[in-house]
């Protein structure tokens, strides 16, 4: 699917001796030339900047007053409220920034106002509802009493929905930081730093941070109110800040490396002594220690993000990032992991479909990717439309009808919803925006944007979009491009460079993570795997690891290359980007591989496709006499499962003379009818109570042929049963169970049992999943490993 790249090197200027001395202070391990290089390159070019950039104990962040009459009248508001008991509402954002906005306010203005009672908060459902403010959401309010809504990474443009609460009596402050009406809204008051020039250190903030400022001037205007200090708020601002992937200058440079300070802090903390438990357990799931952006950006964001594009619902995110009770927090930080697996597994699939659609465009004619599907999910079209702009260069729009037709019955009413991502520098908001006439609704920023239009209206919409495109780029090409920062050799990776390049951290839009261009490597020891989910379930998404050589040095040095096979990976000598990591988990320094090529002009060579021809017999009633070809009749529970088959077809079909005898698999299971999980671990343990007292011995088999649960699963359940007291011996080929209640430890019998109704809910989703999943994925993934 990727076009060839154009590879570029940020041109060098080589930096005076006293700014390499002067950096050279803070990197004894090394020479600093790098770090020197890179800051000078960014602007960084004066002792007082240099200072202010790396030691944020010397920045003088910004007053939250700086935002002028606007943050008077909200902290006039608020008080009002404070001395007269009215009810608040918050009304946030389902992503990462959103949601850590709303749980900024939360804890903040919790410490004003009573929580659930005086204080709630509402977050849209990304999957029903849209960004912003709704009618309906404003009516629910205005029944609970709401005299006031707060809002937080969102409403700037709502003005009919603000105007709709003011005639039911209830004011908005709008915090938030997107695009700004033509007009000031009819609000209490708006606090959006895009007022500001953009060289104002304020004008950067994300929804976290304006969330923030606002807590900090109530704070400074009624001092001796609050219990808890306001430092406490900085590791959510942090993770918000990194997760939005805002230019991390000025006050959000200060704010992310404060709250990086806290994170890490709160983690070295026992569990039960953490003032975030549910951010602990998160970071311990996707095995991170906080102390890095990375950390954020690729672990607790992400996690985060996955709830709504996987549920719909995120509001319980808030209570994940804000109790105290240990308990609850793991529990819902283990659903947030569950869900993030499951978002790789779809955004994988989705990426299948998209690249075969992808070969039947024809991209030297094509500006603007626009691209749609009845069977794609909505929450995960952004991060594919990304990596889709990445890979081709172009601005890309993926369209999903999925759920259209409870709209209506009338097809040319349907209405289809998406995500839009940009790349090189094309302004994608505007782009949209000018067909704003075919659209339902839409809104975002340059390079990201969401969208709905009707259905009917899509192939004008491409046909406009593109034109409008193609006459604003004239003669120029839209290429794919990657730029390296550095030049490197396998000799200069390690601590010392990693130490060194750390000073820029935290990196972000306008300072991004240094690219290392290494030349004339190779790479050894190369595999493969998909990653595994945090009960060890194996998810379908794939990341390479290899070592990389190169004759600067007589040691290889380990990499990774996410979402990519080691196939992949060019024989012989080669060039790549890569960025310098080190990997908390397993205590290393590391490549994160962002591109390569071989270094010499290679033909391409073509091979015959050897897909399997697929039949669909799913829910179908059939003979296997009816076939000569292989038949799978039990539901898959993971793509392994169906590999296997695929590649007996495979081989089969590679063993014959021609495509005429290529290998017919057919898929033959039906919809599960599934029983509850809490009724098959009642099962379970009724079924090990009575062979403890008949003293008969089970097959594992038998076991799993009557709870109707895999293999894996089960023995989750059967180190459940230890902790209530049962004893599981292995008698030849058969299991001998006694129970011994005096032997139970309930303190560990709930977490235990919690784990295996997991299992049981994950296992029965990928089953529901496989049940129903599209042929065309299937078709996809075949082709993919047919290469």
């Amino acid at each position: 699917m990727p076009e060839q790249q154009q590879w570029t090197i940020t041109a060098t200027e080589q930096p005076p001796e006293w700014f390499i001395q002067a950096v050279k202070q803070y990197t004894r391990a090394s020479s600093g030339l790098y770090a020197a290089q890179l800051l000078w390159q960014r602007g960084i070019k004066d002792r007082q900047q240099l200072t202010a950039f790396i030691n944020y104990k010397v920045y003088q962040p910004t007053s939250p007053f700086e935002f002028g009459q606007e943050m008077h009248l909200a902290i006039a508001r608020l008080q009002q409220a404070y001395n007269t008991k009215e009810k608040i509402a918050i009304w946030g954002d389902f992503d990462a920034d959103g949601i850590t906005a709303t749980s900024v306010l939360w804890d903040g203005l919790g410490q004003f106002y009573a929580q659930n009672t005086q204080l709630v908060y509402y977050i849209p459902n990304r999957l029903k509802e849209s960004h912003g403010l709704n009618n309906q959401g404003i009516d629910n309010l205005a029944k609970e009493g709401c005299k006031l809504i707060v809002t937080c990474d969102t409403g700037s443009t709502n003005i009919e929905e603000i105007i709709y609460a003011k005639q039911l009596g209830i004011d908005v402050i709008v915090t938030d930081h997107h695009t700004l009406p033509t007009e000031r809204p009819p609000v209490a008051a708006i606090i959006n730093p895009r007022y500001f020039p953009k060289e104002h250190q304020l004008f950067n903030l994300s929804g976290v941070a304006v969330a923030y400022k606002l807590v900090e001037a109530l704070y400074q205007t009624l001092p001796n109110v609050a219990k808890y200090p306001l430092e406490d708020l900085l590791d959510l601002v942090a993770v918000g800040l990194i997760a939005d992937l805002v230019q991390l200058s000025g006050d959000c440079r200060y704010l992310a490396q404060m709250g990086i300070q806290r994170l890490q802090e709160d983690f070295k903390q026992p569990a039960a002594a953490r003032r975030r438990p549910g951010v602990g357990r998160l970071l311990e799931l996707c095995q991170k220690s906080g102390d890095r952006p990375t950390d954020i950006s690729f672990g607790l964001g992400p996690r985060i993000n996955a709830v709504s594009r996987i549920q719909g619902d995120a509001s319980f995110c808030v209570e994940l990032l804000t109790s105290r009770d240990v308990k609850r927090c793991n529990e819902l930080a283990e659903v947030t992991e569950l869900a993030n697996a499951r978002r790789k597994s779809l955004q994988k699939d989705v990426q299948a479909q998209v690249a075969q659609k992808l070969t039947q465009l024809d991209l030297s004619t094509t500006s603007v990717i626009v691209l749609e599907d009845a069977q794609w999910p909505a929450g995960v079209l952004g991060l594919v439309a990304g990596q889709v702009a990445q890979e081709t260069g172009r601005p890309t729009i993926l369209l999903s009808t999925e759920g259209a037709g409870e709209q209506g019955s009338n097809s040319s009413s349907l209405l289809a919803r998406g995500s839009a991502r940009s790349v090189n520098s094309v302004d994608l908001y505007q782009l949209v925006k000018e067909q704003a006439h075919l659209l339902h609704r839409f809104g975002g920023h340059p390079f990201a944007a969401g969208l709905s239009l009707l259905v009917e209206n899509i192939p004008l919409f491409t046909a406009a979009i593109n034109q409008q495109l193609r006459q604003s780029l004239g003669s120029t090409t839209l290429t794919p491009t990657v730029q390296a920062d550095l030049t490197v050799t396998v000799a200069d990776l390690g601590k010392e460079l990693f130490l060194e390049l750390k000073l820029l951290e935290p990196c972000g839009m306008g300072n991004p993570v240094p690219k290392l261009l290494i030349q004339n490597c190779w790479f050894e020891n190369s595999w493969h795997r998909n990653q595994q989910d945090w009960q060890g379930k194996k998810v379908q998404y794939i990341k390479a690891e290899f070592d990389i050589r190169d004759d600067s040095s007589r040691s290889a040095f380990p990499g990774l290359w996410w979402g990519h096979y080691k196939d992949e990976l060019p024989i012989g000598r080669c060039d790549c980007i890569a960025e310098l990591d080190y990997n908390t988990f397993k205590k290393r320094y590391e490549i994160r591989l962002i591109a390569v090529r071989s270094s010499a002009n290679s033909a391409l060579n073509t091979q015959l496709s050897l897909t399997p021809f697929i039949l669909d017999l799913r829910n179908q009633e059939h003979s296997a006499t009816q076939h000569s070809g292989l038949i799978i009749e039990d539901c898959p529970t993971n793509w392994d499962d169906l590999r296997m088959w695929l590649r007996r077809c495979l081989a089969i079909s590679r063993s014959t003379s021609g495509l005429e005898n290529q290998q017919q698999l057919a898929i033959a299971w039906s919809k599960p009818n599934h029983q509850p999980p809490n009724q098959i671990w009642l099962t379970l343990v009724g079924i090990a109570k009575y062979l403890s007292r008949t003293n008969q011995l089970v097959t594992r088999r038998q076991l799993l042929e009557k709870i109707g649960i895999s293999d894996q699963t089960l023995l989750v359940g059967i180190k459940a049963l230890k902790y209530l007291g049962f004893t599981v011996q292995r008698q030849d080929r058969s299991l001998q169970i006694t129970w011994n209640p005096n032997d139970s430890a309930e303190n560990l019998a709930d977490e235990a049992v919690a784990r295996f109704l997991a299992a049981v809910r994950e296992e029965q989703f990928q089953q529901q999943y496989f049940a129903e999943v599209p042929l065309s994925t299937i078709v996809a993934i075949a082709s993919y490993d047919s290469k």
